[in-house]
């Protein structure tokens, strides 16, 4: 039988990253402390899931121009497919990250290829039962892109798991769109503010509990940082799976490496808390190193586990 795969619809993005010590007022001018130019955006959560030996496809669409070639050789690199047909006409899309020195992070993005994605490029792409998808709640904002990611995953097997990262900007996501995709998510990831902003209430776990029950059959997990994570499924008290320790060093695409760890675990067949013990520690070690798509390998994360509790399960 083959090995399910991951669909992942997160755009890919070229990540232009600039530590500070602080932002810059409004008009003013500061120097960075360093920068990295490195492929990011959906990336992050392919790259992870890649080194956790699923099969990964970029649903996606690249450009052509330097920073394609880059995200190209990137993806590459990783044993991710790129099936789709290039755009011949535009680069891709840039992403400047700004990270302070409690590695908070800003972003400020400019769409470019990965925004011309056409209906017809996803429905050539055979996904099967048993596969999972990966869609971003950028796939969702805005019209164009919506309609052609939304009735993608309306028309997959029903037996195809659809997880849905709804992304910081949450609140932007037009209502009609976020109802359409819920409906057909069977995996809810998002962090403890998107939980809060999608549910009313700021405790992790009762927002998890408010949203199996809200959304029917659906599953949930919040990510809380350092704290783990909150796994919970409509029926059954949600459970708080602890963290590890780490020393945060750059904190942008963690939560991208919980996606991507998670889901190749649960394709694998792990349990979902299981794979929720896994995908918190490769995003501990993740946030230890700068730069995007630091995920670890399987085995690093099994080694990394085992000296801090005992043999992996």
């Amino acid at each position: 039988m083959a090995p399910s795969r991951l669909f992942c619809a997160d755009t890919v993005l070229i990540d232009v990253v600039l530590t500070l010590d602080a932002l810059p007022p409004r008009a003013g001018d500061v120097r960075a402390n360093s920068q990295l130019i490195a492929t990011g955006g959906g990336f992050n959560a392919m790259s992870a899931a890649a080194r956790h030996d699923a099969p990964v496809v970029y649903a996606g669409r690249l450009g052509t121009g330097p920073f394609a070639t880059l995200a190209r050789a990137d993806l590459a690199r990783e044993g991710i497919a790129v099936p789709i047909e290039v755009n011949a006409e535009v680069d891709t899309g840039v992403c400047i990250v700004l990270i302070e020195p409690d590695a908070e992070r800003t972003f400020i993005t400019t769409s470019g290829a990965e925004g011309t994605l056409r209906e017809t490029d996803l429905e050539k792409l055979d996904v099967g039962g048993g596969d999972y998808l990966l869609v971003s709640g950028y796939n969702v904002m805005y019209d164009d892109m919506a309609r052609s990611v939304i009735g993608w995953i309306e028309s997959v097997p029903a037996d195809a798991v659809v997880a849905f990262d709804p992304a910081s900007r949450v609140g932007d996501i037009p209502s009609e769109h976020l109802e359409r995709v819920l409906r057909r998510t069977d995996w809810l990831l998002c962090n403890a503010a998107e939980a809060t902003s999608l549910s009313g209430v700021e405790d992790a776990l009762a927002a998890t509990a408010i949203l199996t029950e809200r959304h029917g059959a659906i599953n949930v997990l919040v990510r809380r940082g350092a704290d783990g994570c909150v796994v919970g499924s409509h029926g059954t008290d949600a459970v708080s799976v602890p963290g590890f320790a780490a020393t945060p060093l750059d904190t942008n695409g963690a939560g991208d490496v919980h996606n991507g760890v998670f889901l190749a675990e649960l394709a694998r067949g792990a349990a979902p808390l299981c794979a929720a013990r896994w995908a918190n520690a490769a995003a501990a070690m993740a946030v230890g190193v700068a730069g995007p798509a630091t995920g670890p390998r399987r085995y690093e994360v099994e080694a990394f586990i085992a000296e801090c509790e005992g043999p992996a399960s």
